[in-house]
C-alpha cells in the first residue's frame, strides 16, 4: 500500500518543525550524536502522531525529567535524549499505553541479545538531521 505523497509531505514538515523547536536544532547544528537518540526520537513522535498522548504532556514530563536531574545528586553526566526517553516512558506510563513491567521485560530481551546480532557492521557515526527552513 502506497502512503499519499501529500500526506508524507505533510508529515515530514510536521517532524522538522519539532525538530527545529528542539535545542540544538539549528539547520547546522548536530541532533542525534547516537542512532538510538534518533529512535527514541521517533518513537516519541509517532507515539505522538497515533495519538497516545498529548505534546504538551510530553514537553512537561521532559522538563520534569531534566529538573530532577539538575536537583539530583547522582553525577550523571548529561544526555538530552536520556531525559527524553525518560519522558516518553513517563507519559506512556502515565496513559496506560506502556507498564513498568513491559519496560522491564523488553530491557531483559536487550541486555540478552550479543552486541551486534543481526548487523552486518557496526554504525557509529553521529546521525545529524538538517531540515530545511523556510
Amino acid at each position: 500500500m502506497r502512503t499519499d505523497a501529500t500526506e508524507l509531505g505533510d508529515a515530514r514538515r510536521r517532524v522538522e518543525a519539532l525538530v527545529c523547536d528542539l535545542p540544538g536544532g539549528g539547520v547546522d547544528d548536530r541532533m542525534f550524536n547516537e542512532p538510538w537518540e534518533l529512535r527514541a526520537f521517533a518513537m516519541a513522535v509517532a507515539a505522538y502522531h497515533d495519538g497516545k498522548y498529548e505534546w504538551s504532556e510530553f514537553q512537561l514530563s521532559l522538563i520534569q525529567a531534566i529538573r530532577q536531574w539538575e536537583e539530583g545528586a547522582s553525577g550523571e553526566p548529561w544526555s538530552y535524549y536520556e531525559h527524553w526517553l525518560t519522558a516518553l516512558e513517563t507519559v506512556l506510563a502515565d496513559n496506560g499505553v506502556l507498564s513498568d513491567a513491559d519496560v522491564d521485560a523488553r530491557t531483559r530481551e536487550v541486555l540478552a541479545t550479543p552486541k551486534n546480532a543481526d548487523h552486518h557492521k557496526a554504525h557509529r557515526e553521529p546521525v545529524a538531521v538538517s531540515p530545511a527552513r523556510g
